[in-house]
């Protein structure tokens, strides 16, 4: 590919779910799309020869975003591949794992965000954008008191993250980056309402009765959107949960 012809999108977590639709739609609208993943490289594969054979560009990135030293050897693939990266989507995020230890929320959900975004900002060109992906029940958590009882070590987590990011909007916007949040509601096949509707159905049946959950489609349009779309720095772009941002708003 030509690097210089077509925008570079970096997608963490991209080989399932969210992360993975938004990496196709993104090679849809004709970016060349990094699909990063962890472990699952034969699923990132998947994603990068659905992109490709719809005529579109990708590659895989192996890389724990949690670990500072593989990110670091990351950040220096892409240079040396693409010489820059257009729009860092921060989509990887976790905490239900049945193997995470206590910590382990945090050092995904907030630490490793920050570092990710200092590490590739230099990559970012002026007009270049960095997009977080939340959930209203992490985005809302201060507002909010009905947040699923299992979910909420990963919502307090998503907000510090989403916190310590909006403190960096002074240094993104002294490099010409944007910086934008996608926050949604419960996100119908995700892996997260998988988890949940196993350990606190009743959480999920409660979104349910408020009306269609919105899909990783849904939600991965948005995505791409929120990365292209004029914006305020640290605006966010909300997806489905009218019902849940009506009461918000109505409680301030």
């Amino acid at each position: 590919m030509d690097s210089t012809a077509q925008r570079v999108v970096l997608v963490t977590g991209a080989s399932r779910g969210i992360g993975a639709e938004a990496a196709v739609q993104f090679g849809a609208a004709g970016a060349h799309v990094i699909v990063n993943f962890r472990e699952k490289r034969k699923r990132a594969q998947v994603v990068v020869d659905r992109i490709i054979g719809a005529g579109g560009s990708a590659s895989t990135l192996g890389a724990d975003v949690s670990d500072p030293e593989q990110v670091t050897e990351m950040a220096a693939e892409i240079r040396q591949a693409f010489g820059r990266l257009d729009t860092l989507v921060l989509n990887a995020s976790g905490g239900l794992e049945r193997d995470a230890d206590p910590g382990y929320a945090l050092r995904l959900n907030r630490d490793a965000q920050v570092n990710l975004a200092t590490s590739l900002l230099p990559l970012l060109p002026a007009g270049g954008r960095i997009v977080f992906v939340t959930s209203h029940q992490a985005h809302f958590i201060h507002e909010k008191t009905d947040v699923p009882q299992g979910y909420i070590p990963i919502a307090t987590s998503k907000r510090a993250g989403e916190d310590a990011l909006r403190a960096l909007i002074p240094e993104f916007r002294a490099h010409g980056v944007g910086f934008t949040v996608v926050s949604g509601d419960m996100i119908d096949g995700t892996i997260i309402v998988r988890l949940l509707e196993r350990r606190d159905p009743s959480s999920v049946e409660s979104r349910r009765a408020a009306g269609p959950l919105p899909t990783i489609e849904d939600f991965a349009r948005v995505i791409v959107r929120a990365s292209t779309s004029a914006a305020t720095d640290g605006e966010t772009f909300y997806v489905g949960g009218d019902d849940y941002l009506a009461a918000t708003e109505a409680s301030r």
